[in-house]
């Protein structure tokens, strides 16, 4: 029988800054548990060793605290079915992996990356779609004791029945019928000892009593890995829900490339986080117009599990501007809207940072607006009369802005240091001196040759404000390069 008190979870990875569909999956579980009576509970998946860092689990923590969401159990407050972080249980899940294989579930793979890549390579040219082909599935005992013993590098994958059908009951798609043979043999423990996300994902889940599992539809097909692990556990498997992700106005699936999608985004933009909250909830009610204006409380009150739509949810940024304002004139006490304001500001240390840095460069207070305004700016107003005066042609000028974007994804610790050392990089990558680099950059971050030292103004934006500014730059510019101009 399930847990009559449901627990459910929201369970990011740190390798990135914190996305507003991590926040919107974590309040349909949130919301869930409220209306339910049961427990919300926060898990750190990290077993992608190479790209989480401590610095995205930060953001993560405190990305999901500004939302306003509390958590029953996690890495910050712990709990009785702890640790909260799975490179902490990383012992945890050996002995279940030893079991499998006892069990004759799962098999030692000794495939080199290379080998795999000319299957899939080969797969891919005679159209079809790439997965294992079972090459080491059927190894004699003594081979892969002898290759162990020889210190050959292995994973261990999970077996999949060659025939029938997947079939199981979701709680958003209803009944779901996936083959088994569009299944790929998941590798379930990595060369280097860590557990894949579907191995760790299972295993944490019972270990944690989680009893509803709430997530995007994009992990709908993993579900008969699932499913099959629980079976071989001989475990009762969760409720699967599986949510619609959210979307652009085109339908198109939201992400960064397109538009600002990390939480710190819309923080360091001045967004109610009250009001974020209130537009993510609306995809999960049903409401009559006038209704919209809706607390955490009020959202939980409405909340109906039973009754999910499949539709895409579209990211209004039009109706979100709509909210805040709402929240902001008719939430906010004078005194609040003062104190709130106050606050933003002085967010990750923009303005008194900011402050600092204009000291130098002024001969009047006055001054200050034009100078330093651009950090609590939303939109510094770039039109191509800002790249007029830079010495780089657009063509130029659209180069240096597309490089810099893309290498900036590469900085896991976004500082002073790390901003400076990979803008020096991007000037010898393209051949150009450093002096002939910034003045691009200046203009897109502060819509002004004149501004405040590059690298600090770049740090104290954060890394999301940065992004969107070169993306907007980057358009403006070539729309010149496109006119000829």
């Amino acid at each position: 029988m399930i847990n009559p008190t449901p627990r459910v979870r929201i369970a990011p990875s740190p390798t990135g800054e914190p996305h507003v569909g991590t926040v919107y999956i974590a309040l349909f579980n949130y919301l869930f548990a409220k209306k339910m009576g049961g427990e919300f509970i926060l898990r750190i998946e990290d077993t992608d060793a190479t790209r989480s860092t401590p610095e995205f689990e930060q953001k993560v923590l405190d990305a999901l605290r500004w939302t306003g969401l509390t958590w029953a159990e996690g890495p910050d407050v712990g709990g009785p079915y702890g640790p909260y972080r799975q490179s902490d249980r990383k012992a945890m899940y050996q002995p279940y992996a030893q079991e499998l294989l006892d069990k004759g579930h799962a098999f030692r793979c000794f495939c080199t990356p290379e080998r795999l890549e000319q299957m899939r390579e080969a797969q891919r040219a005679s159209g079809k779609p790439p997965k294992y082909d079972g090459l080491c599935l059927n190894l004699k005992a003594e081979e892969v004791t002898a290759r162990l013993g020889a210190g050959e590098a292995s994973v261990i994958r999970m077996k999949i029945p060659t025939e029938g059908n997947c079939e199981f009951h979701d709680g958003v798609y209803g009944d779901v019928s996936i083959p088994w043979d569009s299944v790929d043999m998941q590798v379930l423990i990595k060369a280097d000892g860590m557990p894949t996300y579907h191995m760790a994902n299972v295993i944490d889940d019972h270990l944690m009593k989680i009893t509803h599992v709430a997530r995007g539809e994009e992990w709908l097909a993993s579900v008969p890995k699932h499913i099959l692990l629980y079976r071989y556990f001989e475990w009762e498997q969760p409720v699967f829900m599986h949510l619609s992700l959210m979307r652009n106005a085109d339908k198109s699936k939201l992400s960064k490339r397109k538009n600002p999608t990390s939480i710190s985004y819309y923080s360091a933009l001045g967004y109610l986080p009250e009001a974020l909250m209130n537009f993510l909830g609306l995809f999960f009610i049903q409401i009559a117009e006038g209704e919209e204006l809706l607390s955490m409380e009020e959202l939980a009150e409405k909340f109906d599990p039973d009754n999910l739509s499949k539709a895409g949810a579209i990211f209004d940024i039009q109706k979100l501007d709509w909210l805040n304002g709402r929240w902001l004139r008719e939430k906010l006490s004078p005194e609040e809207f003062v104190a709130r304001t106050l606050e933003w500001a002085s967010e990750n240390s923009r303005l008194t940072e900011g402050l600092k840095l204009s000291q130098s460069r002024i001969s009047k207070l006055g001054e200050l607006p034009q100078l330093a305004g651009f950090l609590l700016s939303s939109d510094v107003g770039l039109a191509p009369a800002s790249f007029a005066g830079l010495k780089t042609s657009p063509a130029e000028t659209l180069e240096i802005l597309n490089t810099v974007q893309a290498d900036l994804e590469k900085i896991l610790e976004w500082n002073v240091e790390t901003i400076d050392a990979e803008l020096r990089a991007v000037s010898d990558k393209l051949g150009k001196k450093l002096r002939v680099v910034t003045p691009p950059l200046f203009v897109a971050m502060s819509g002004s040759s004149r501004s405040l030292p590059l690298f600090d103004s770049m740090a104290l934006l954060g890394r999301s404000v940065v992004r969107q500014r070169l993306k907007v730059a980057a358009t403006v510019v070539a729309q010149m390069v496109g006119e000829g101009k």
